[in-house]
């Protein structure tokens, strides 16, 4: 019988050096998971604040005495500011570290947080909104670099329906989240919020991440000129795409002339990227077949995610008359049917080849869009129920193979600079998305307006006899004026309605489309294994 050793005694991860480097690692895996959790919700934080305020923008210019004109900058400051710093976020995590950077946006993200909040004025609130955006968009790039280099090997099939549920859910109940913040307390508190969870992210980054190890040459080396041609292309092109739809395109001056400068500074940008030793954006990651064909996915889903997510608010607010709490009642279907998606999206992803569920997404999409086209003004929650649950549905079958097959495959070296530019291919999607929108739902409009007015005339017994019904219903010397008025503002509901079912007809015809090119991608190679998260 054997004797019982001191040794023995001791913990297992104490009793020899081989114990005790496990447990070690042990530890600092559960740290880098810690550590990417406090990343996602950074993240979150980050990309709600993208359409929190887009059902509250009414309370807000009332509150900032603003006109019609300046209230939209409140969104246009943020996504400008934003798409400039996403793909500029990879060059900043290799120099700085992630640890650095993602702290340092999450405190001033924060701060901003608190000074739109505190905005008096909207040029202040504009300002405010700018650096919100341009430090929020430094987070996001960030943590989907971070969950290829924390989860190595087969466990990137498992972290990326996580990764891509926050990048889609956020902005789809951003309109919720801001229409119950709003209608509860103001919308002092959309920004607000923040306060407490940004302190909370900012702390624990500090302490939990510890991913990689800073390169300060970077810094030394950086490219001003690559910075400042990419700053003018992407902000210029933004402006001219958040702003062209409402005035007329290059009929006004301005977005002529900012359009010219978003196509100079392409050329001096792209030159730039191509010849510069130490480029602040390397394309080069798009020679990669299948990240160049998941970045042009990517963009299509940003189409998608921020396209739908404005063609709903609007049909609700100016067709139904819904206020920024109904809307946000009524869009929570997506974000539910999202949730609950994700784990099924995850399990499948490590059974199906990637590219079949992708297809599936995209045809779910197109499934949800084309429900959409048999639109009327009478359409409510239960008739947009189904076409919101494929909506959520197809996008989460979408995003989380698209992901996988766009990053998974990177060298680890390429995976920083590459995850900015995947992120920004969905941001410009979207900001393409809804000026095309926007455009198709005024030209529409005009036309349906037009042919409405021909039908309706004094040849037309059904116009004649709503005529006459209403001039009797209004009464008066005033009734046959107020009839025709009423009869006047039918059709422009009705043009406005037809507007919407054509646009949604042509997004299904793109998702149809992007279905069948789904086949042209490569099957993904299983990533190989091994540990992770190393320096």
């Amino acid at each position: 019988m054997s004797t019982l050793t001191a040794n023995d005694a001791l913990p297992v991860a104490a009793r020899s050096p081989t114990g005790g480097a496990g447990s070690a690692e042990s530890l600092a895996a559960r740290r880098r998971l810690l550590g990417f959790v406090v990343m996602c919700f950074g993240m979150f934080m980050a990309i709600l604040d993208i359409q929190i305020v887009s059902a509250s923008l009414s309370e807000i210019q009332a509150g900032l005495s603003a006109s019609a004109d300046e209230i939209p900058w409140v969104q246009t400051s943020y996504l400008i500011a934003e798409v400039i710093a996403i793909p500029l976020s990879g060059y900043l995590s290799r120099a700085l570290g992630t640890r650095v950077l993602f702290t340092v946006a999450a405190a001033g993200f924060t701060l901003a947080s608190v000074m739109c909040g505190l905005s008096s004025s909207i040029n202040s609130m504009i300002l405010w909104r700018a650096l919100q955006g341009f430090i929020g968009g430094g987070m996001i790039p960030t943590v989907f670099a971070a969950a290829y280099i924390i989860f190595p090997g087969p466990r990137q099939k498992m972290v990326a329906p996580v990764v891509g549920l926050i990048a889609t859910l956020a902005p789809t109940i951003g309109p919720t989240v801001g229409g119950y913040v709003t209608e509860a307390l103001s919308w002092h508190w959309l920004f607000f919020i923040n306060i407490v969870p940004g302190i909370a992210v900012s702390l624990l980054a500090w302490m939990l991440i510890d991913i990689d190890k800073p390169d300060h040459t970077l810094l030394s080396r950086f490219d001003w000129w690559g910075l400042l041609s990419m700053a003018g292309f992407l902000g210029a092109a933004e402006y001219v795409l958040e702003e062209g739809p409402r005035k007329g395109w290059f009929d006004e001056e301005e977005i002529l002339l900012l359009a010219i400068v978003s196509v100079a500074c392409a050329v001096a940008f792209f030159t730039r990227s191509l010849m510069a030793k130490n480029p602040i954006v390397d394309l080069r990651a798009f020679t990669n077949r299948n990240f160049a064909m998941g970045s042009l996915f990517s963009f299509v889903l940003g189409i998608g995610l921020y396209g739908l997510t404005y063609l709903y608010p609007v049909y609700l607010a100016q067709v139904r008359g819904y206020n920024a709490l109904m809307i946000g009642e009524t869009m929570f279907v997506s974000g539910v049917a999202m949730f609950m998606t994700a784990p099924i999206v995850g399990q499948l992803t490590q059974r199906v080849d990637p590219r079949y569920i992708l297809m599936t997404g995209f045809l779910l999409f197109a499934i949800g869009t084309w429900q959409m086209t048999g639109l009327t003004k009478d359409w409510d929650f239960w008739e947009l129920l189904w076409p919101q649950i494929f909506r959520g549905v197809g996008l989460m079958a979408a995003m989380v193979p698209v992901t996988n097959t766009a990053l998974g495959t990177l060298d680890p070296a390429r995976l920083k600079n590459a995850s900015g530019l995947f992120n920004l291919t969905r941001n410009l999607g979207g900001a393409i998305g809804l000026a095309v929108i926007n455009t198709l739902l005024n030209d529409r409009m005009d036309l349906h307006l037009v042919r409405l007015h021909e039908a309706v005339n004094g040849a037309s017994v059904a116009a004649t006899e709503t005529l006459n019904e209403l001039t009797q219903k209004f009464g008066g010397s005033d009734g046959a004026l107020l009839a025709l008025k009423q009869v006047s503002m039918m059709a422009r509901q009705q043009a406005l309605v037809m507007s919407f079912a054509d646009v949604f007809f042509m997004l299904t015809v793109m998702f149809v489309g992007l279905a069948a090119a789904g086949i042209m991608m490569k099957k993904p190679q299983a990533p190989a294994g091994g540990g992770g998260g190393g320096h």
